[in-house]
């Protein structure tokens, strides 16, 4: 066994790198942490900017006793921003010539955590200080000037529902809905290609990640039972649980139901009966969803309290009828309220590439179980690329189905408008096998609005590829990463086109920014409101610090500023469709920087790092904002030999395309990585290769 790397050290490491990045991507060392700067007070901007901060000071510091509420709005008054006016789409200019400029991330905010982030939390907790510090932290984040006090005539869309259409996509077959869950996995197994003999005699599963047809076959043939895999299992997670490695995948996983389960199923096989080719596969859950007995913390110490689990989820419902070992929930970042992976109650899960650096989040341990070989799927929930993100960081595949294609019955409703449950895989072919299950009619006691959605499933073993595919890209907003994400990712870019003659055509994706801020806008009102009884008897010192200030900052969200958000939403769905009438999908960079190293200080508060929470989110919004379908597949590393990922956007229900898309991607990565084996990816030398393949030798198989 290969000498296993002691987390601390690897923290201690990574703690001397840690830097910020700026909106290009690149880093920079870390700014002077203080309450002044976090508000970000626009002394820079103009003299205009020096004298109206002069009159709040003058104002504020001059009275005797604590502000009143109209002296607090007298001092708000005189820091308005003035909105945008926003030209109507269909005069809006899309193609490469647009005089529509790009405008960066303009997040104003220091890294925080630790005392300065109680002090934090303490000031926007204030009756006194809160309201006019978050008015300010609004205003200085353009918040103001691009949501709520800007102009447009678009009507307000509260829900992105898209009306099915037949897409006439290539190479797909048309499913029946009225199939079980089991039949519907055994119509993708039909779809997927026959294993390559080059790859079955040259790489084999114990120097790999096993996939759902390896655990499949090695059940069949009697090799291996899934009881003997859930012992050798349990054994890995409790070991990954703890010192030296800490990795905090897990929030609750219990040994003796997983034992159970996986006993079952090796009373199947021994009938010659298994319920499809997902039994006896370990599934790990993100604690968002309902599962059965575990309790849904959603990454919290209270919220199972007020909201107990009485069942389990329609996806959970789905993938237990085709016999799949559910192997307990994975860690997440608190509330989904973050994109680090931090969470101070259940610790910080790790990077298998490296445990001193972030996985991301909010799905953090879904992608890292998956990532370390553990399973070879996990279920997440994307609601602000909390499937890709942490998909992208941790080196596996992250998709996301279109808005309502799986029922969100038995998940958080704490973004009932953006989230969307997401697979995490070690190959593309896992993810849609796993969709495949959990891919069905809306239960009777969900509503909607549009009749169901048809459903199609990609011909992965059709020997003729997917022709005449045409990939938008935005230049200025592709480019905006780290210069090693847009290498690789640029590289990708032309050999896939190259090798698969499909072509390239420049766009312009108006008001990213403003998507942004929209998206966020939309989010936390919604988590809000979601929360709104169980927070009136909350004890707040239950609570993340981090999470503290998240949710008084979604407190601060009107009426006003959420209607003013779906207005934009109903802008962008215009651009958007504008785009999808040239263009099969939209490429992209998954996120704009790599996974960054995890500080000490962050571990007992989690840590405010909106920038490069920003960087991270960059890419992800049209999916959740929008509904649209999304999905990242690891192209390469970056020199410090940590994962890239390559994200495709689609049309409403184009699923079969993106599989396509994604499959053509993975098999024409040389290095194979995408598929966990190792070696050369796009830019650099992978040189973790046995960070994973630790915790494949303590499974043991």
């Amino acid at each position: 066994m290969m000498e296993e790397k002691n987390t601390t050290e690897a923290v201690s490491k990574n703690k001397k790198e840690r830097n910020q990045t700026s909106s290009s991507g690149s880093y920079n060392p870390p700014r002077k942490q203080n309450l002044l700067t976090f508000l970000s007070i626009p002394i820079y901007e103009g003299s205009s900017s020096i004298l109206a901060f002069n009159q709040v000071t003058t104002t504020a510091f001059s009275l005797s006793s604590p502000p009143s509420w109209s002296q607090l709005l007298s001092i708000c008054t005189l820091l308005r921003a003035k909105g945008v006016v926003y030209k109507p789409v269909e005069n809006v200019n899309l193609g490469p010539d647009s005089d529509e400029s790009y405008i960066k991330a303009n997040v104003k905010a220091p890294r925080m955590a630790g005392f300065l982030a109680k002090i934090f939390a303490w000031f926007l907790e204030s009756r006194i200080f809160g309201p006019f510090l978050l008015y300010i932290l609004k205003r200085n984040n353009l918040i103001h000037k691009l949501v709520t006090n800007a102009e447009l005539e678009e009507s307000p869309v509260y829900v992105p529902l898209h009306p099915f259409e037949e897409l006439n996509e290539k190479e797909v077959k048309h499913v029946n809905s009225d199939l079980s869950p089991s039949e519907q996995v055994q119509q993708a197994i039909g779809c997927l290609p026959l294993p390559s003999e080059k790859i079955v005699n040259e790489l084999k599963p114990s120097s790999r990640r096993w996939t759902i047809m390896d655990y499949s076959k090695a059940y069949s043939s009697g090799e291996i039972t899934p009881y003997k895999v859930a012992e050798r299992l349990v054994a890995a997670i409790h070991e990954s649980s703890g010192p030296p490695l800490d990795m905090a995948f897990f929030i609750n996983y219990d040994a003796e139901d997983i034992l159970r389960q996986a006993k079952e199923s090796t009373l199947r096989y021994e009938r010659g009966e298994p319920r499809s080719v997902l039994d006896g596969v370990p599934v790990a859950i993100k604690d968002e969803i309902d599962c059965s007995p575990y309790p849904t913390t959603g990454g919290t110490k209270w919220l199972h309290k007020f909201r107990p689990c009485k069942g389990d989820a329609f996806c959970i419902l789905r993938l237990r009828s085709c016999g799949v070992v559910i192997i307990g929930k994975t860690n997440m970042h608190e509330l989904g309220a973050g994109t680090s992976g931090i969470n101070p109650h259940y610790g910080a899960t790790r990077n298998p590439y490296d445990p001193g650096r972030i996985s991301g989040g909010s799905s953090s341990g879904s992608a890292a179980v998956v990532a370390a070989g553990l399973c070879p799927v996990a279920l997440g929930v994307d609601g602000g690329g909390s499937v890709r993100m942490p998909a992208a960081l941790c080196g596996v595949v992250g998709f996301k189905p279109t808005f309502g294609r799986v029922p969100h019955s038995g998940v958080l409703p704490l973004n009932w408008t953006v989230g969307m449950v997401g697979v995490l895989a070690g190959t593309i072919e896992d993810a849609f096998i796993v969709y495949a299950a959990i891919n069905g009619p809306v239960p009777s006691h969900e509503t909607s609005v549009i009749p169901p959605p048809k459903m199609y499933f990609p011909m992965l073993q059709s020997t003729n590829s997917v022709s005449d595919i045409t990939l938008a890209r935005y230049g200025e907003w592709f480019n905006d990463c780290s210069e090693d994400i847009r290498t690789c990712c640029s590289l990708a870019l032309h050999k896939l086109s190259e090798k698969h003659g499909w072509k390239t055509v420049d766009v312009t994706i108006p008001d990213i920014e403003a998507m942004r801020l929209a998206h966020y806008l939309t989010i936390g009102s919604e988590c809000t409101a979601a929360l709104s009884s169980y927070l009136e008897k909350l004890d707040i010192a239950e609570s993340g610090w981090d999470v503290r200030v998240a949710l008084s900052v979604y407190g601060a969200f009107s009426g006003e500023d959420y209607i003013k958000a779906q207005k934009l939403r109903n802008r962008q769905i215009q651009f958007h469709r504008n785009i999808f009438t040239k263009a099969d999908v939209i490429v992209t960079p998954t996120v704009g920087v790599t996974a960054y190293p995890i500080l000490n200080d962050a571990l007992e508060t989690g840590e405010l790092d909106y920038i490069n929470g920003a960087a991270l989110v960059r890419y992800q919004i049209a999916g959740n904002f929008l509904g649209l379908p999304a999905v990242t597949v690891p192209v390469g590393y970056d020199k410090k030999g940590l994962p890239i990922g390559l994200q495709f956007i689609g049309r409403p229900w184009s699923e079969p395309t993106l599989i396509h898309i994604a499959y053509a991607m993975q098999d024409g990565d040389s290095s194979g990585k995408s598929k966990g084996n190792g070696g050369v990816g796009f830019l650099g030398q992978d040189n973790n290769d046995h960070k994973v393949m630790i915790v494949i030798e303590i499974v043991g198989i």
